[in-house]
């Protein structure tokens, strides 16, 4: 199937900037972007923390880069990964976005975080945290939606991170959330969650110290 948001013969999806240089592109998105989340650290989005909620923080940080800011994907998608041997993460089929992303929030909701030590809350986050991004709701964008989206509820439920570590260990975070989203229908759980729990485990530990 023809991808509707690129360019016509090309990789570069289409933009507000009308920018058919990727790489140029990239760098205008990582300016915007990085304005809209610092906007978001100091006054985060009101929700109640399901898929409505995800949608507005996704159409926040990426208003002024996508048409489509804020909205779910209207295509299956696949990315290669180098951490899988070029294969991609299982992302959810466009018809069950809603649902399964649903079920994500809907769990995150239901842990009682208060009575968790560091070390469950390390590692019921980061499950929570990986199998969201597994959805992948959105054409691009969703590692920064979904982190954001997590923080902002650790911190609603009293579970202080210290976020720049996340931001400043992006491309870790990114192979942690792809080892940790390793479950697939033909080839079973080659999951390897441990990455992730670590680095959630130092933003709990460090933020913690901030208080």
């Amino acid at each position: 199937m023809k991808d509707p948001y690129f360019y016509p013969d090309s990789e570069v999806l289409i933009n507000r900037f009308e920018e058919r240089n990727e790489q140029r592109l990239a760098e205008i998105e990582a300016d915007y972007t990085a304005f809209r989340l610092r906007q978001l650290c100091e006054k985060p989005h009101i929700g109640l923390f399901d898929l409505k909620h995800l949608c507005q923080i996704h159409q926040f940080i990426f208003q002024d880069i996508f048409h489509w800011a804020g909205q779910p994907r209207i295509i299956n998608i696949e990315k290669p990964e180098a951490a899988l041997g070029g294969i991609s993460v299982e992302y959810s089929d466009v018809r069950n976005i809603t649902s399964h992303a649903t079920a994500a929030c809907d769990k995150m909701n239901g842990i009682s975080w208060e009575s968790l030590h560091t070390d469950e809350k390390a590692e019921h986050f980061s499950k929570r945290m990986a199998e969201l991004w597994k959805v992948h709701p959105f054409r691009e964008g969703n590692t920064r939606t979904v982190i954001t989206f997590c923080c902002d509820f650790a911190e609603q439920k009293g579970v202080r991170l210290n976020r720049e570590l996340f931001k400043d260990n992006s491309a870790y975070v990114r192979r942690a959330l792809v080892a940790a989203s390793a479950i697939f229908t033909d080839m079973g759980d080659l999951s390897q969650p441990q990455h992730l729990i670590k680095i959630v485990r130092d933003a709990i530990m460090q933020g913690s110290k901030k208080k």
